[in-house]
């Protein structure tokens, strides 16, 4: 049952975090959320609107993840933290901490607020980033037991993600933890799924790229996806589930070849004018490309990686059951539409 007291949800512009601030105020909770900036604010609340009826369930505040004051005031009184609010860039940057610090610093200043204002459980967005990154060519099924290998050219994204969950876990089991702070983490892979305004996430380039006709064809690598609605049912789960506490839970709805989600997307929409190209690159031009340019060369070691990611403890102590992998693919290709991004 909803507590009186509001859930707590950073970086309320983001993708996930609007779905969350939706979701939970769909269930009757109530919630405060944060913005770096709060010229967003009648965007957030727009875009919420547009599902749900908000009444005075949600409440906005500004706080920057990078600034160390003012947690102690957004975290007072909340019930739990759903830590949503990350970078993630689309291009690698001159300098990886531009994204490693703000991702540590700003996940260590949310629980460092939530434990001294008494918090029971706060609730991380990692990222598969965290788990198998550096293990190109590994072709087995991944689990919550893996960690990425960041002695290993990972970029700045997979990194800073790697180092933030690694400092979330070595605060929530060290001896700073006084109170004994719960923390879960959700390890969620490429997030799809409906689009709720005209701000495109970078989860949604692969998808408006394809749809545009921006690329003459696709190359051999497998991604796993997962719908967004079905990304928040699991931080919500990890919020209540008494079980879950001490836990990190990866959450693919599967795994897909980027051949087979180009033509995904052809089946459909090919006949309402858009030019999705379906042709799979020979993997060797693939690579002599990559020596000339630093996007593919990002993507050259997944070549003919033939992966998996185990959902079977998330499904075991959370009873969390996702959409079909189809469903996320073309709901987010529905709403690129509709809010006319493609």
């Amino acid at each position: 049952m909803p507590t009186s007291k509001p859930i707590l949800v950073t970086g309320a512009s983001g993708f996930v975090a609007l779905h969350a601030i939706i979701q939970l105020l769909q269930q009757g909770y109530k919630v405060r959320a944060t913005l770096r900036t709060l010229s967003r604010e009648l965007e957030v609340r727009e875009a919420v609107g547009k599902q749900v009826e908000i009444k005075d369930s949600l409440e906005i505040v500004g706080a920057d993840l990078n600034q160390e004051s003012g947690w102690d005031k957004i975290v007072e009184n909340c019930e739990s933290v759903l830590h949503v609010a990350s970078p993630f860039p689309l291009l690698e940057p001159k300098d990886e901490n531009e994204l490693i610090a703000p991702a540590v610093q700003g996940t260590l200043r949310v629980l460092r607020a939530s434990h001294d204002a008494n918090i029971k459980r706060v609730v991380i967005v990692s990222s598969i980033a965290a788990v198998f990154s550096g293990h190109n060519g590994d072709s087995r099924t991944f689990d919550e037991n893996d960690w990425s290998d960041v002695e290993k050219n990972i970029g700045a994204y997979a990194r800073s993600k790697t180092f933030a969950e690694r400092a979330a876990w070595d605060f929530i089991n060290g001896s700073e933890n006084t109170n004994k702070m719960e923390m879960v983490a959700i390890n969620p892979p490429l997030i799809l799924g409906p689009v709720p305004n005209k701000d495109l996430p970078t989860s949604a380039e692969m998808v408006s790229t394809l749809m545009l006709g921006q690329v003459p064809g696709v190359a051999k690598i497998k991604i796993g996806i997962v719908d967004v609605r079905d990304v928040v049912s699991a931080l919500i789960l990890a919020m209540t589930t008494p079980e879950a506490a001490g836990h990190r839970f990866l959450c693919p709805a599967g795994t897909i070849w980027l051949k087979d989600l180009a033509e995904t997307l052809h089946k459909k929409y090919a006949a309402r004018g858009y030019k999705i190209r379906t042709m799979q690159f020979p993997v060797f031009a693939v690579r002599l490309l990559a020596l000339f340019d630093k996007k593919i060369a990002l993507v050259a070691n997944d070549l003919e990686w033939d992966f998996e990611l185990s959902d079977v403890k998330i499904k075991r102590i959370l009873k969390w059951s996702p959409r079909p992998m189809e469903e996320a693919i073309l709901s987010m290709a529905e709403s690129l539409i509709e809010q006319g991004l493609v």
